[in-house]
């Protein structure tokens, strides 16, 4: 490996208020190396890399950028020292073709033609690997497609440095497998690759080493060669960890949801739910997996009351009475009326499941204060299962009354996540659940979900992580552009079946384990 240094940070620090996000940080990125960044949940992993991108500048401490100090206060400054960096979340115009996003505020030399910028774009992608027609508009475009054009953007720009935040969350197992193969041309190229993720068996598979921080310091970079999952793991978080998914045996299963050819139509009269059909049972967790945007959100809210239907039915058979009543078109409250005890996880945590200038203790009365009889609400019960939800999931907070919008984005998910299981529910919907979750807080709730189908639950699952998928679930339903492709046991599956239903949008899947 090339042991010419591209980056170098030395003693980085940075405080939020009277916290250190990162503290006296040493941190070296060679040429032509892909280097993993891991870390829990507020370890400082994002902030260390806004400080190389210009979004955050370090309170103390120098950046070197090949072997010269750097003094970089914003993202223009971060490209003259040819570092750009690839957000989750894409920046880019959805009426403007791809060369049309990648050349924008960039100063050409000469006269501005679109045609010699096609060209360039065309050249830049070929000889990395991509795919892509310049000319093409991005509405038009795949979510894989979307995320070439960001990598294209800062290659366009000359970067040598390229920083990539979970760059698979949302692609299927085949397009993560095209843009490895991309990343390892660039890093023959000479280009240094920083990559933030959570898989692990990500990690292993594409970097050259690892860096591991914990509490915003730096313990340790290893080279992956010589370094395991389990080893990583106890360096992020100091202790011993087990990191199986114990997959429990099935038992009493009965039918608890049958949702039978259920459509819908958004606002612009595009099919978003296309005659979709399944059973979610008692006693089993059913997997939803899907290229993002595929339905999952609209189908999940449908069910709790939240989307309309133009079509179908969702029949709920109630547990304790044995009697069936359609849930289709009733509201939040009319479903609760009923007896039904749903919980329902949904992907916008602050917009929809909790309010962020309530304290923890205030969100968990959010599920209860109905039932009170007296024009006083009783505290005491919500403020016990806030300091038990604290306790059980590690929930990292000053104390039980600050408010949620303080917390990191794990945090909040743990209080969301623990709150709708302590309603007790008969069938519980969880959207991306673990999204942005540090690898112990993951397995905290794959062990809660487990425990809920041991209890009797219906679990739905909606999930972006093809192997816990497999490891995790009963049986795994494929959604894609709003149509079920298909319905596999988990138990005799492959990621590379999974990812050809994904990619599928003609005729529909078998449930193969009906």
């Amino acid at each position: 490996m090339n042991t010419t240094v591209a980056l170098e940070l030395k003693n980085i620090s940075k405080r939020f208020g009277t916290k250190y996000a990162n503290k006296n940080v040493d941190l070296t990125l060679y040429r032509g190396e892909i280097l993993a960044i891991l870390g829990e949940n507020g370890s400082g992993k994002t902030s260390m890399v806004n400080m190389i991108a210009g979004i955050y500048y370090p309170d103390e401490g120098e950046i070197f950028v090949d072997g010269a100090p750097a003094v970089i206060t914003s993202p223009k400054d971060a490209f003259q020292y040819k570092i750009g960096m690839i957000h989750q979340h894409f920046k880019l115009v959805d009426v403007f073709s791809a060369s049309e996003n990648i050349v924008l505020g960039v100063r050409e030399e000469g006269k501005f033609k679109l045609a010699d910028i096609d060209e360039r774009v065309a050249q830049i992608a070929s000889k990395y690997g991509f795919q892509l027609d310049p000319k093409k508009k991005i509405h038009e475009m795949s979510v894989s497609e979307k995320q070439t054009v960001e990598i294209l953007k800062v290659l366009y720009r000359g970067a040598d440095i390229l920083i990539l935040d979970e760059p698979t969350a949302v692609l299927t197992p085949q397009e993560i497998e095209k843009l490895f193969l991309v990343l390892r041309r660039m890093r023959d190229d000479g280009k240094s690759i920083i990559i933030i993720t959570h898989k692990m068996n990500e990690v292993m598979s594409i970097s050259d080493r690892v860096a591991v921080l914990r509490r915003g310091e730096h313990i340790a970079t290893v080279k992956t060669a010589e370094t395991n999952e389990k080893e990583l793991t106890e360096m992020m978080m100091g202790e011993k960890i087990d990191l199986n998914i114990k997959r429990t045996e099935s038992t009493n299963v009965t039918d608890r949801l049958v949702v039978e050819h259920i459509s819908s139509k958004n606002s612009d009269g595009v099919t978003v739910l296309d005659d979709i059909s399944f059973v979610a049972r008692s006693g089993e967790i059913l997997g939803i997996a899907g290229i993002a945007g595929s339905g999952q959100r609209e189908l999940l809210e449908s069910i709790a009351g939240l989307y309309h239907l133009d079509s179908g039915s969702i029949v709920y058979h109630d547990p304790e009475s044995g009697e069936a009543e359609n849930l289709r078109d009733k509201t939040p409250l009319q479903i609760t009326e009923l007896g039904v005890r749903l919980s329902f996880v949904p992907e916008d945590r602050l917009g929809m499941g909790l309010v962020g200038n309530m304290d923890i203790v205030d969100n968990m009365m959010l599920r209860s204060y109905k039932k009170g009889n007296s024009f006083f609400l009783n505290r005491k019960t919500p403020h016990d299962l806030a300091l038990e939800l604290i306790d059980e999931l590690n929930i990292i907070t000053p104390d039980e009354y600050t408010p949620v919008r303080k917390l990191s984005g794990g945090n909040i998910q743990k209080v969301l996540v623990g709150r709708e299981i302590a309603a007790a529910p008969s069938v519980f919907m969880a959207a991306y659940p673990v999204r942005g979750l540090d690898v112990n807080a993951s397995y905290g709730i794959y062990n809660l979900l487990n425990k809920q189908k041991e209890d009797g639950v219906a679990v739905i699952f909606v999930g972006e992580d093809l192997d816990v998928l497999i490891d995790l679930c009963d049986r795994i339903m494929v959604i894609a552009s709003g149509r079920v492709t298909g319905i596999v046991d988990a138990r005799s599956t492959t990621k590379e079946e999974i990812g050809l239903l994904m990619t599928q949008s003609g005729e529909k899947g078998v449930d193969t384990n009906a």
